[in-house]
């Protein structure tokens, strides 16, 4: 055995800037995460091939004295905490004082910075093998400017794990992107092997963040979204939620911030997921830009060293305020919120300009043309109900479940009464094409009134016993009609399945569980809530659980399998849903059953009521 000695401080540096630094785009974080806590209002990013050659940013923050200079290069040493208490705490994006120190460690850096105050700037370098200081004045603005060049230069093993330039480009990127999102009061500037990828201004109106969403997401994105803005107790949810017919193939547009830190949380993904699994199909993955605002002391983002994941002191009712409050916002979404109309719209007039000295150049290469807002909604804090609505796609309150069943059959009426007014108005025209000759074509006229006309309009006729072609204000619409009737009879049984509550029964021989100790003691913890479930669970021994009551719509599911599920979810989020899940498939199945089929002639009146 060799003897135990103390590692000098190039080593101790470059080991702990495995754990911070991991490719140019970690370095691009960790600088931009400072300059935003200088108070930088315009940060500009320029970098060559890749990141690895070049790193620079400059930033109009306040600066670092010249005192102060070579100890930010030292490792554990931050001017953003200074007890333990601090941490309880943290208001800033970094607060370690390990970055500079690493970073230095693996490449050559350069820091200049000025402060308001000071006669000119001082810059400071590391050097030889103990990193000493060195410190030389240096002119500059007040802000700071830092270089990295030749990342990984002393250690080639970690150089070579490094993909092409465009990949790690790619990666630098989004992290600016993340970053843009997270500050909209802050510009930044982007520009990769001197041209110019990024050009955005500080944001101050709604327009103008919409405008910043739509640039750095696609306009796709805005069109396709509903504005959330909720504030419950001492939490707070805003930002934008894309509909479900705007899904991905991958969660590569899911953006979630904690107090303006980008995080990928499970307990977050699980309860977005959650919102949107009764209106996405599978293998989907939802599209995001959230932010969540709490006190500090709820949340410790002191557990992972990039700081991508936090812990949440009440994660169960974090939980549940994510997903009430995307569940509601979702499904306030009707037919008439999704028809064409003006929506934002990006229009290059330009090519965007690039950054001179530091400043950014007037820009007018994007163009907000008139639309109507996303819908949005906010609560009252006291009540937890909504309060105010704003839009031109004005979220509704969700209405009784009894109130729902009668709204629905109004609906129904009122559609089957404009029919009567319509089908009064061409009394020799035939009610549906299976009455038509094939090459007989159609014309229908619509009511005057054209405010009255339902969001997927009035019946035409019924397609190849299939289809329901309808007209509205904005042309054509063709509805598949087992498809309309399955999801209405699927909401209306799920609507009186919560009005009468979950039915148990007694099994006749109960269940026996083997599971483990921690298992066994959320599941006696849980008790009440597994009641609630319709479970009865009973703990007969240290690693074993008896089922002696299951709902009644489950009494084929797989016991074991469901109760290992939701301890399993339990355990992790503190909170499940998979016997509701369960019971969703088995109304979906019995809706699917009880809806009208193929090939079934509708009346127009029947179809209309459908509509």
């Amino acid at each position: 055995m060799k003897p135990i000695r103390l590692l000098d401080t190039r080593l101790a540096n470059q080991i702990a800037a495995g754990e911070v630094v991991e490719r140019p785009a970690s370095v691009v974080k960790e600088l931009l995460e400072n300059s935003l806590d200088a108070g930088a209002k315009r940060v500009n990013v320029e970098v060559e091939s890749g990141g690895v050659k070049l790193i620079r940013i400059r930033d109009d923050g306040h600066g670092i004295a010249k005192d102060d200079l070579a100890l930010a290069l030292s490792r554990h040493a931050t001017s953003k905490i200074s007890e333990l208490e601090d941490l309880e705490g943290v208001g800033t994006l970094g607060f370690r004082g390990e970055a500079l120190a690493s970073i230095s460690s693996v490449s050559r850096l350069t820091l200049t910075s000025h402060v308001d105050g000071q006669e000119s700037g001082w810059q400071v370098r590391s050097e030889g093998r103990d990193m000493e200081a060195v410190l030389n004045p240096a002119p500059h603005p007040v802000g700071t400017t830092i270089e990295v060049k030749d990342l990984f230069f002393n250690t080639p093993a970690r150089r070579k794990f490094l993909r092409t330039e465009k990949t790690e480009f790619s990666h630098l990127e989004e992290v600016v992107k993340r970053l843009a999102l997270s500050r909209f009061d802050v510009g930044f500037g982007l520009r990769h092997n001197q041209r110019s990828i990024h050009q955005l201004r500080p944001c101050s109106t709604q327009a103008e963040k919409d405008r910043r969403v739509a640039s750095l997401c696609g306009p796709k994105f805005i069109e396709n979204s509903v504005i959330v803005d909720v504030e419950v107790s001492n939490l707070k949810l805003w930002g934008w939620v894309g509909l479900p017919t705007f899904s991905r193939s991958s969660a590569d547009l899911q953006y979630f911030f904690v107090n303006g830190r980008v995080i990928r949380d499970k307990l977050v993904a699980h309860a977005v997921r959650q919102a949107y699994r009764d209106v996405l199909y599978g293998g989907r993955h939802p599209t995001f830009v959230l932010y969540l605002e709490l006190d500090p002391a709820q949340v410790d983002v002191n557990v992972h060293p990039t700081k991508h994941e936090v812990r949440f002191r009440d994660g169960r009712t974090v939980h549940n305020f994510l997903f009430s409050t995307l569940h509601r916002a979702l499904g306030q979404v009707s037919p008439e919120d999704q028809l064409p109309s003006a929506a934002l719209s990006l229009q290059p007039k330009s090519q965007a300009s690039g950054i001179e000295g530091g400043e950014f150049k007037s820009q007018e290469s994007m163009k907000l043309s008139p639309a109507p807002a996303s819908p949005s909604f906010s609560y009252s804090a006291a009540s937890g109900q909504p309060s105010a609505f704003s839009g031109a796609r004005q979220a509704r309150e969700t209405p009784l479940p009894d109130q729902i069943q009668k709204q629905i059959q109004a609906y129904g009426e009122l559609y089957a009464s404009g029919a009567t007014e319509r089908s009064s108005l061409q009394e020799d025209q035939p009610s549906a094409i299976n009455d038509t000759p094939a090459e007989q074509s159609t014309s229908v006229n619509l009511p005057e009134q054209t405010a009255d006309i339902p969001p997927l309009g009035y019946a035409i006729a019924q397609l190849k016993g299939i289809y329901i072609l309808s007209e509205n204000e904005q042309g054509m619409i063709l509805v598949d009609m087992h498809a309309a009737h399955e999801r209405i009879t699927y909401e209306r049984m799920k609507i009186s399945w919560h009005a009468d509550g979950i039915k148990a029964q007694p099994l006749l021989v109960p269940k026996s569980i083997a599971v483990s100790d921690r298992e066994a003691t959320c599941a006696e913890e849980n008790y009440e809530y597994f009641k609630q479930l319709g479970l009865a669970l009973e703990r007969m021994g240290p690693e074993t659980l008896l089922v002696r009551q299951l709902p009644v719509m489950l009494h084929n599911a797989d016991v074991e399998k469901l109760v290992r599920d939701v301890l399993s979810d339990l355990i992790q989020h503190g909170d499940s849903d998979r016997v509701e899940s369960q019971m969703n498939e088995v109304l979906a199945t019995m809706a699917c059953h009880g809806s009208v089929r193929a090939n079934r002639r509708l009346s127009t009146e029947e179809m209309n009521a459908l509509l």
